[in-house]
């Protein structure tokens, strides 16, 4: 496992859906953006601090939220665990 996909163990939800996110940092894990391909993920760097709810939501499991706004939250989220990894001094330049 990397070291940002390690990072995301016990962390809270960066995405949080609204009335969605189950706030639990036992189910978080890194969620990849999508449109790596076919049985493909994007870079870790793509990736958010997300609970289980949140990710069933941005990954269309459940469909709560219209698609656009479950990626803009995703996108969000992914901005949020960005700053995290900066201000904690994580290397994300791999």
């Amino acid at each position: 496992m990397s070291r940002l996909r390690e990072s995301a163990r016990g962390q809270e939800c960066l995405v949080r859906l609204p009335g969605v996110c189950n706030r639990n940092p036992e189910t978080v894990i890194l969620a990849h953006l999508g449109g790596g391909g076919m049985a493909l993920k994007k870079r870790d760097i793509h990736g958010a601090f997300c609970c289980s709810s949140c990710h069933d939501e941005i990954d269309r499991r459940t469909r709560l939220f219209d698609k656009d706004y479950a990626e803009l939250a995703h996108r969000q989220g992914v901005e949020r665990t960005i700053d995290y990894w900066l201000d904690n001094g994580y290397d994300i330049s791999r």
